[in-house]
């Protein structure tokens, strides 16, 4: 299993800290970086919150090695064609090492300060649904796309220059929901990555991500199975009990929630759970920005060397 970070990029995300995490995710070993793409977060204060596609630019021009990608970037932010034609820039900019994770955006609160429609659940995943259209054919096929849907139209659009890696970059779509999401992951995505599971519920989802696939005359192998997973990361006994204060769960119990908490020897050991459950990239949450200490101690407590 591979072994990745994810970051909030709303949670104090500023370019120095984005460089900083990126050289050290790089030099340390990780498999990739990934981050969310919000304005802000639920609940004030606003902090800063470095916008996405000018950090994965950054990104792909100044790494040479690890994978990334948004966590995911929704339609209510950005019409489809433009994060098409962003995402197969930054693509062909990396080397081809994007994986364009796309959502229906789900938090009100950015929504309303900043002027976007969130709109319903059903409408929303109705747009979701428009917009995966419309990104995987401007991605995958090369023919001009007519579309008239309720909530965008387009006339002969066509992306040029066509993406340099061979097939298109890769769609993922993240979440646990068996009744919409895991439906469209079986229609449009290439990687499907669970939200805080445990290993068994994520085999369960898995599961019946395999029978949507299969109604859609998809192989079980042709969608990558990840998971983004927080993280409570503690070098010795001592941190781990500090870092848990207030939390009323013990590692064992936040695993079975899709937290991998622990010294490095139990994080390991979540981790091999995790594999044999089938989670092939796992993308472990990194709240504290500035702590890369912790994160290089991390690194050398679960990355194969």
């Amino acid at each position: 299993m591979e072994i990745a970070i994810m970051v909030e990029g709303q949670n104090g995300l500023t370019w120095p800290r984005w460089t900083r995490i990126a050289t050290a995710v790089e030099e340390l070993g990780f498999a990739g970086l990934y981050r969310s793409d919000h304005y802000t977060n639920a609940n004030p204060p606003d902090i800063e919150s470095l916008e996405l596609w000018v950090s994965l630019t950054w990104l792909a021009s100044h790494t040479l090695r690890i994978e990334f990608g948004p966590l995911v970037t929704p339609v209510s932010f950005r019409q489809p064609t433009m994060t098409s034609r962003m995402a197969a820039a930054v693509d062909d900019l990396s080397g081809g090492r994007l994986t364009l994770g796309v959502g229906a955006g789900w938090q009100e609160r950015e929504h309303t300060n900043y002027g976007w429609d969130l709109l319903n659940v059903p409408e929303r995943f109705a747009r979701f649904e428009e917009g995966l259209q419309i990104i995987s054919h401007l991605l995958h096929e090369d023919t001009p796309l007519d579309y008239d849907g309720a909530y965008f139209q387009l006339h002969e659009a066509v992306l040029l220059p066509r993406p340099l890696r061979s097939g298109g970059l890769p769609i993922l779509i993240g979440g646990n929901g068996p009744l919409r999401t895991l439906p469209l992951a079986a229609r449009y995505a290439d990687e499907w990555n669970a939200v805080y599971v445990g290993p068994a519920r994520f085999a369960e989802l898995s599961r019946l991500l395999d029978e949507r696939l299969a109604s859609e005359g998809r192989s079980p192998d042709s969608v990558r199975r990840s998971l983004m997973a927080g993280c409570i990361f503690g070098r010795d006994e001592a941190e781990l009990g500090r870092r848990l204060v207030g939390r009323n769960r013990t590692p064992a119990e936040m695993h079975e929630r899709g937290v991998a908490a622990g010294t490095g020897e139990m994080i390991a050991d979540q981790l091999a759970a995790w594999a044999e459950a089938g989670v092939q990239r796992i993308m472990l949450q990194w709240l504290d920005l500035d702590d890369l200490a912790g994160l290089e101690a991390l690194a050398g407590a679960v990355l194969q060397n």
